[in-house]
């Protein structure tokens, strides 16, 4: 499998789905199942029962994962395609801007 694009703490926009055109922080990662969960966006309401950290129980509002290729990472507050340049000890990930690569970390 490839290389994940987007890491915890990007700045991303939403591209697809109901959510589309929001940005957000991503909060989580999933490699595996190829997913993020970013904040503000994909918010479902959870059912739960009362316990001992929500005595009242009720209805919860939160982030659910949607997939990793319905977001662009945001870079100078446009959604830019993230390519990776150098081998393996000097790998950088980099934005695709214009036709130029500019390195983001």
């Amino acid at each position: 499998m490839a290389t994940m694009k987007i890491k915890k703490d990007d700045l991303v926009q939403v591209i697809a789905g109901k959510d589309k055109g929001k940005e957000g922080k991503v909060l989580s990662v999933d490699t595996k199942n190829h997913k993020v969960v970013v904040e503000g966006v994909n918010i479902i309401h959870k059912h739960t029962k009362p316990n001992m950290q929500n005595q009242a129980g009720g209805i919860v509002d939160k982030e659910a994962p949607i997939d990793a290729s319905n977001v662009m990472y945001l870079y100078k507050g446009k959604p830019v395609r993230v390519g990776f340049t150098g081998e393996k000890k000097d790998k950088v990930r980099v934005a695709k801007v214009d036709g130029k690569t500019e390195v983001i970390d």
